[in-house]
């Protein structure tokens, strides 16, 4: 088991992980009958995926010696109806502003475009991301 989570009311969640005791609260969208004062899951789906992008990038950067600490990454996400779902989710990757060779780009760019979370989203979820190099 990795986590709990805890219906703790008022439309809200607190998911625990187990191994760190980390906790995580969640709260319905203001769109969805919620107060939106913390991510949503479907947030948390689409910055999970950005996050999973960083982190494999970050393995492909330490295995080929390439630095990329600063990179950040911003999230959009764009829901459907009937079903309700995530419909898009656009990430825009920021690098910082280092000399980074075509090479080390090509890798950069072949690691953010095979990610866990990327390969387990519904092909019905349009999926784009663009990495900017500064």
């Amino acid at each position: 088991m990795i986590s709990k989570v805890t219906y703790i009311g008022g439309l809200r969640t607190e998911a625990t992980h187990l191994k760190s005791g980390s906790t995580i609260i969640t709260d319905a969208p203001t769109d969805n009958e919620g107060k939106g004062e913390a991510f949503s899951p479907t947030d948390l789906t689409s910055t999970s995926y950005a996050s999973c992008m960083l982190t494999i990038m970050g393995i492909a950067a330490r295995n080929h010696g390439i630095d990329m600490q600063g990179t950040t990454a911003e999230v959009d996400k764009i829901m459907a109806s009937d079903p309700r779902r995530i419909k898009e989710i656009h990430i825009r990757i920021s690098m910082p502003d280092k000399p980074y060779t075509e090479k080390e780009k090509k890798i950069l760019q072949a690691a953010a475009d095979c990610t866990p979370v990327g390969m387990s989203l519904s092909d019905n979820t349009l999926r784009t991301h663009r990495i900017t190099w500064a």
